[in-house]
């Protein structure tokens, strides 16, 4: 099935994800990684869960929470943004919940997203950019293969000064490659 394999479903957001979305979003030692600037208000986010039913080609952007199959626990989340129909790519971001880290499911999302991506929406490229500080995902995209095209330096401002910022790439040709070894 397509999102889904043994150990993990991706979803759509739902009503009940309001809370966790909540926390996530809100918690200021992560707004480094996601690029956030100031708190979400539940008012907000509740618009967002409504209005998360468009689809990606209108939304240019989705997404997807994580669930563990066998708990059925929502452990992170998967976003698909700055949707390039033209150009045939789109970004991921990808989060895991700290409390479900080093469990594999960064690893199964990423594969379950690339098959998303390059299978069904029939897009070229798959991209990211990670911290050079943020070394298990650095780590993740090394293993699952993405290609590792370019350095963005002083990238983001953190606490600690300024980050550089490596940008992976997967592409379609690559990723059907991989899966034929």
């Amino acid at each position: 099935m397509l999102l889904e394999n043994g150990n993990i479903r991706l979803r759509a957001v739902e009503p009940e994800d309001l809370d966790r979305l909540y926390s996530w979003e809100n918690n200021t030692l992560l707004w480094d990684v996601g690029n956030t600037r100031n708190p979400y208000s539940r008012y907000i986010l509740k618009q967002y869960i409504i209005n998360a039913d468009k689809d990606i080609y209108e939304n240019k952007q989705l997404r997807l929470m994580i669930v563990s199959i066998p708990t059925g626990e929502t452990v992170g989340t998967v976003d698909l943004f700055d949707f390039d129909i033209h150009n045939s790519r789109i970004a991921l971001g990808l989060f895991v919940d700290s409390a479900f880290q080093g469990k594999g499911y960064a690893k199964e999302s990423v594969r379950l997203v690339e098959e998303y991506v390059f299978n069904f929406l029939k897009i070229n490229q798959l991209y990211c950019h990670i911290s050079e500080n943020n070394i298990p995902s650095v780590r993740l995209f090394e293993q699952e293969q993405y290609q590792k095209n370019g350095i963005l330096k002083d990238w983001i401002k953190t606490i600690k000064g300024f980050e550089n910022i490596i940008l992976f790439q997967q592409f379609k040709e690559a990723y059907v490659k991989k899966i034929e070894s």
